[in-house]
């Protein structure tokens, strides 16, 4: 195999066959220009297209680029998981294939690394080609991340950013199911800064983040690093309480002065019933959620299955494919395409 690479590259990719050539070009211009050794991990998370023949055919032309094909669609946490448990570099960065997120940009958070620091994020300055509604709850979310966590989780910050080997081999001993990568990244700690960047119009493809997906990407963000959900229900109780409270005396005196203002009659107790039950659902379902995380834990099913991988053959030094297992039973293997 050739020598150990001084940065290794990670890329998730879902159905972006019009994209794979170009990113790989446009990296590969990057990563050369640092005259350091590198590699690109593409990691094949289930596509449909032709994205797992476009990622062979740039394996075949560049040995430097290792792909790593999922058994079917994990996600793009366990993705971007898989590529950090394959990276052999002493400096990994995430980036996503479609582009958005500029290969040029590597360059500034490799200087930042250069200067000492172990995490280097890319905070997007301005959002190209996104509509306000995106924007908008964008930037709702990341503030209320950063307001009810302990943790320290940069605004306007997405997955895009180098990791030091310590900051990844610490990340990798984390192998929760539920997983928040900038969230785990900025609680293992060290020495961490952001550059900013303007995040491109996608050019190529559709956004694979459904209102859907986002939805649950944000449960698992708020429910793996704040129980400030939970904590909610004792304020929504004592002030119910209060209500209750300061209800009664008004009741009383209102019944015993005979106004005509009295709360009487079967749809006012309904409406009562109805709120305080639609407050109860409400912390049940929230409950539920922190439920169903301890339940994916319990479980100890493995993060990803990996069907093969495509990467230089060790014994020859050429090009090849071949399935390789890994750790903690997260990795399976397959036949050699």
């Amino acid at each position: 195999m050739s020598e150990k690479p001084v940065i290794s590259v990670i890329a998730p990719v879902f159905n972006e066959e019009g994209n794979i050539d170009e990113l790989y070009r446009r990296v590969a211009a990057v990563m050369d220009s640092t005259g350091d050794s590198w590699e690109l991990i593409m990691i094949n998370d289930g596509s449909r297209d032709r994205s797992a023949d476009e990622m062979h055919a740039v394996h075949e032309r560049d040995p430097r680029v290792r792909v790593v094909n999922f058994a079917r669609n994990f996600g793009h946490s366990s993705a971007v998981t898989a590529g950090m448990d394959h990276a052999r570099g002493d400096a990994v960065v995430i980036i996503d294939a479609d582009l958005q997120d500029p290969p040029e940009v590597i360059l500034d958070l490799l200087a930042k690394w250069r200067e000492g620091y172990h995490v280097v994020y890319a905070v997007r300055a301005e959002r190209l080609g996104e509509t306000w509604f995106k924007k908008t709850t964008a930037k709702m979310f990341y503030r209320l991340i950063y307001r009810i966590t302990d943790v320290h989780i940069p605004v306007d910050t997405g997955d895009f950013r180098l990791m030091d080997r310590q900051v990844v081999n610490a990340v990798n001993t984390m192998r929760e199911h539920n997983r928040f990568i900038r969230g785990m990244t900025s609680w293992v700690g060290f020495r961490q800064t952001g550059v900013e960047y303007v995040r491109q119009e996608r050019k190529i493809g559709k956004t694979k983040y459904t209102f859907k997906k986002m939805m649950r990407f944000a449960m698992d963000a708020i429910t793996g690093f704040s129980y400030f959900p939970l904590q909610v229900t004792i304020y929504a109780s004592l002030l119910l309480a209060l209500l209750a409270i300061l209800a009664i005396p008004v009741v009383a005196i209102l019944r015993l002065s005979g106004s005509e203002l009295q709360f009487e009659g079967q749809a006012t107790t309904l409406v009562v019933v109805l709120l305080v039950s639609s407050f109860q659902l409400f912390f049940f379902f929230i409950m539920g959620q922190y439920v169903a995380r301890i339940y994916d834990e319990v479980r100890q099913r493995p993060l990803y299955i990996v069907a093969e991988i495509w990467e230089e053959k060790p014994e020859t030094g050429a090009a090849g494919s071949g399935a390789v297992s890994g750790a903690e039973g997260a990795l399976g293997s397959g036949a050699a395409r």
